[in-house]
């Protein structure tokens, strides 16, 4: 059982979604580090649910600080974060305890834990927990942008209706610093809304993509096999909740192109050799090659739907159907953006620690 993620610096999660707290761990930050509150509080309000495209389900998010901080800096100690659980309703949940929702991780835990799971609220795999990695994340996030390195994330697609791909890494990143929705161009934000709204209304739920990008990025990190760069950020993007794929640079769309389109020119530029172009994502044998890793995630339609599905009751092995209750995302991918924006945080202090040590980010 391991709740654990990272080398020289790790995470480590608790909670349940209907436990009396959620929290994260985390063990590895460099003594001396500034905690911007505000930061923290700020990442939290982008993972808030916003009116009719999200669950009425609305956390204060009121989080503690427990270890690891004195006089606003960390210790050097392990940094324990705890959220309270404060707007859970469990009962919704009590009609279907043993009946696992279609899509949801119900079967596959029961199937681990022999039933000695939390079910409430979908319990330590709820995408409640995600808050937590939010918090550790911000922290990462303003120990990296002290060395002029910066993550950003946006919605590329929901459904039919799609944003403009990263261009400048720089502007983009900008204007996603200021967005309150995370989409880069005018009038994309009511589209999608509105797209999530209609099938909010018709009692189903949407996916779409997320494309995320890493500016500031040292040439060198990474391993050239089985702790490639690629490898280890996909470890930690498939470990939040409804992602289903992973690809870098043009991905799977570059497939069909020759090589001589496909590489990446190189030429001098402020006294290095860099790529002219980023079809690899920034990443070439598993090493970041000096230009902004760019990734794109592929996130499901929400598991919890108003609809009557097909399902088992697991006491008596008998088919039946299933209408779940409660609140719940009709899309999750507006939320998901600054969970991806904390993993992706989280592994660049991981993999720069291991390089350069934990003082690196206090030098």
């Amino acid at each position: 059982m391991k709740n654990t993620f990272g080398n020289s610096f790790a995470v480590t999660l608790f909670g349940e979604s209907h436990g009396p707290y959620i929290g994260v761990v985390c063990d590895g930050f460099a003594p001396g580090l500034r905690v911007d509150t505000d930061k923290i509080d700020s990442e939290l309000l982008r993972r808030r649910p916003k009116g009719k495209i999200s669950t009425q389900r609305v956390e204060k998010d009121q989080y503690e600080i427990i270890s690891g901080v004195y006089k606003g800096r960390t210790t050097g100690t392990p940094l324990t974060i705890i959220i309270p659980n404060s707007a859970t309703k469990s009962a919704d949940y009590e009609d279907m305890a043993f009946i696992p929702r279609p899509g949801h991780a119900d079967l596959a835990a029961g199937y681990k834990y022999h039933g000695f799971e939390d079910r409430r609220g979908g319990g330590h795999f709820s995408g409640r927990i995600t808050a937590a990695l939010v918090a550790a994340g911000a922290v990462c996030q303003t120990a990296l942008e002290a060395k002029k390195i910066r993550i950003g994330t946006h919605i590329l697609s929901v459904g039919s209706v799609s944003d403009r791909a990263f261009k400048n890494v720089d502007e983009d990143l900008d204007i996603l610093k200021n967005a309150a929705f995370p989409v880069l161009l005018e009038g994309k934000e009511a589209e999608m809304t509105s797209l999530i709204e209609q099938y909010a209304e018709n009692k189903d739920s949407i996916g779409g993509v997320l494309e995320t990008a890493v500016s500031g990025v040292i040439p060198g990190l990474g391993e050239p096999w089985f702790d490639s760069m690629e490898s280890v950020l996909s470890h930690a993007m498939f470990s939040i909740p409804a992602i289903k794929g992973v690809s870098f640079g043009l991905g799977f769309e570059g497939t069909g192109l020759s090589g001589s389109i496909y590489n990446d020119p190189i030429r001098v530029k402020d006294g290095m050799a860099m790529p002219v172009t980023n079809n690899n994502g920034g990443i070439n044998g598993g090493i970041t090659n000096g230009m902004p890793v760019i990734m794109k995630l592929a996130v499901k339609p929400t598991p919890s739907i108003f609809k009557k599905q097909d399902s088992v009751n697991m006491q008596d092995m008998t088919d039946t159907e299933l209408t779940i209750q409660g609140r719940h995302d009709p899309a999750i991918i507006h939320r998901a953006a600054c969970v991806v924006d904390a993993m992706t945080a989280i592994v660049m202090y991981d993999v720069l620690t291991g390089r350069y040590g934990c003082d690196w980010f206090t030098s």
